[in-house]
């Protein structure tokens, strides 16, 4: 990254994250770990690897309940001042973390999962990114993929796809909310556009301050996700894509319990 990115690194925003633990030998996840001097110490190996003076965007990846969100925002805060990092950001966070972090070191943006099949953070913590002044970075937000129309009741996973654990693509999970894919597939039609672009779009109208991630491995996908920004869904357009999908019941939790105890906090 670090390469291909040097010879045009003012162009770019490089977001990158910390909290993670990782085992050495196997790269595996081995837990949380938001600790000041763990975050300093990863802040300098992101900006060696990424060949960079600076990180634009530095998110906590998930909030760790054993180190109070006030020393992670002060940690960030004297990385800011050191010139190392331009912004605060956290992921996963709940309302009230938010608010405290804020109060420390103005939070930047926030990166949760956000879409047409996932609308719960329009209860609390949208409005709470608004009245602070906080940017939305919705990940997933096609939905992992479902939302585009591609993946059906009887779509196989690789044994490494992670999908394979969360509870909302179990295939009976899958067939219940068909409905959701079917009515995005509609609108698409008569937009002459693709699902996804139609999902894409619906995110970016909600408020401009809101900046979906679609994660995507192959350019024809990226340059369909790129044309979203060209697709206008017109006021009436969302009422009735708001007033058709709240009348279908969707199925299943986003993660398995484990991992749901880790977000929201």
């Amino acid at each position: 990254m670090g390469e291909a990115l040097a010879p045009i690194r003012e162009q770019v925003v490089i977001a990158t994250k910390f909290g993670i633990k990782f085992d050495p030998s196997t790269g595996k996840q081995t837990g949380l770990d938001s600790r000041p001097e763990h975050i300093k110490q990863v802040a300098e190996a992101s900006l060696r690897r990424l060949k960079s003076d600076v990180i634009d965007l530095f998110y906590q990846h998930r909030v760790d309940p054993n180190v109070p969100i006030e020393d992670v925002a002060g940690a960030v805060r004297d990385l800011i001042r050191q010139g190392k990092v331009k912004h605060f950001g956290l992921s996963e966070a709940g309302v009230q973390t938010i608010r405290r972090a804020h109060a420390v070191q103005p939070v930047t943006a926030l990166q949760s999962e956000y879409s047409l099949w996932w609308r719960e953070p329009e209860a609390e913590v949208i409005p709470t990114l608004e009245e602070l002044g906080i940017g939305f970075v919705p990940f997933s937000p096609l939905g992992r993929g479902f939302l585009t129309g591609k993946i059906t009741e009887g779509t196989k996973f690789d044994s490494t796809d992670f999908r394979n654990v969360v509870p909302r693509f179990t295939p009976e999970n899958r067939k219940a909310n068909q409905a959701l894919v079917d009515l995005i597939g509609k609108f698409a039609e008569q937009k002459k556009v693709t699902s996804a672009q139609i999902a894409l779009a619906w995110l970016l109208a909600q408020k401009s301050w809101v900046v979906p991630i679609p994660g995507t491995t192959k350019l024809h996908r990226l340059e369909e996700n790129i044309g979203a920004v060209a697709v206008e869904l017109t006021s009436e357009n969302l009422r009735e894509l708001d007033t058709a999908a709240s009348k279908i019941a969707l199925q299943g939790a986003r993660y398995p319990e484990e991992l749901q105890k880790l977000v929201g906090r």
